[in-house]
């Protein structure tokens, strides 16, 4: 289950649109596709991040077998 299903059952339509409304007014249209951008690769980072990590646990088993 993602987070867009869980908040697509406890707000309605209504409440998105009004909050993504909110977020517009805040940050405006320019600043939005930056956050975004930032967004993307700190996800990215973190998913690389942990790829390595669960790279190293496998070596690190390999090597004392």
């Amino acid at each position: 289950m993602n987070v867009f299903s869980i908040l697509a059952f406890t707000f309605g339509p209504m409440e998105i649109i009004i909050i993504l409304v909110i977020v517009l007014l805040l940050f405006g249209g320019k600043k939005i596709p930056e956050l975004m951008k930032g967004l993307g690769k700190g996800i990215k980072e973190f998913k690389e991040g942990v790829k390595d990590d669960d790279e190293k646990k496998t070596d690190n088993s390999k090597d004392k077998q």
